[in-house]
């Protein structure tokens, strides 16, 4: 987490002093692939095992349709607020989930580099014992709104873009009882989660 942290925090200080002063979302190219920079995780004690590939066509200079593929495990109900709790190892699941989904999602430039995105993912839920035996697999449909800044370097071949997101999980099916008996005790939304999305424009 610490290195996560710190990626964001060094990429929201720096990258203004690198990009293009006006900003303008001119961008000719119809095209670009990308990810997030929260696969630096990977390279934690406790890897997430995260991995995301994103395909984006940009519909008009202000309107982008992409496509997301999205994997990862975690170990503990993610609607855990900012707080005491958060990352807390008395609120770990008996073992893990293990997420696979495909999702869409649609952005809109506001004002130069400001741009929401509704994101939309269903995802497989796979649930694991300690021990990385299957127990069963369950449904979810994860639902994300970002607002954030787009950053333009090298000529707009390659881009950042720092965010804050607001996301809900309003189906979440076939939990195992004693996975269930921990999620339920946190809301299935988090408010204020950081990101920083990457991609080259084609």
């Amino acid at each position: 987490m610490k290195i996560i942290l710190t990626t964001l925090i060094l990429v929201l200080l720096f990258t203004p002093a690198f990009c293009r002063a006006d900003n303008q979302i001119t961008t000719k190219e119809k095209h670009f692939i990308g990810s997030s920079l929260f696969i630096l995780a990977n390279f934690s004690n406790d890897p997430p095992s995260f991995y995301q590939l994103n395909y984006g066509y940009r519909i008009t200079p202000k309107d982008i349709l992409i496509f997301e593929a999205i994997t990862w495990k975690y170990d503990a109900p993610v609607g855990i607020p900012y707080g005491p709790s958060f990352g807390s190892s008395k609120e770990r699941f008996p073992g893990y989930v293990r997420d696979i989904g495909i999702g869409l999602a649609y952005q809109r430039f506001l004002y130069k580099g400001l741009y929401s995105t509704l994101h939309a993912t269903p995802f497989i839920q796979q649930y694991f014992k300690p021990d990385h035996k299957k127990i069963q697999t369950g449904f979810q449909l994860f639902l994300t709104l970002r607002f954030g800044y787009h950053f333009k370097f090298f000529k707009d071949r390659f881009f950042i873009e720092p965010s804050v997101a607001f996301t809900h999980w309003p189906i979440n099916t076939n939990l195992p009882a004693s996975f269930k008996k921990i999620e339920d005790r946190w809301p299935n939304y988090f408010l204020f989660e950081p990101g920083i999305h990457f991609g080259f424009n084609f």
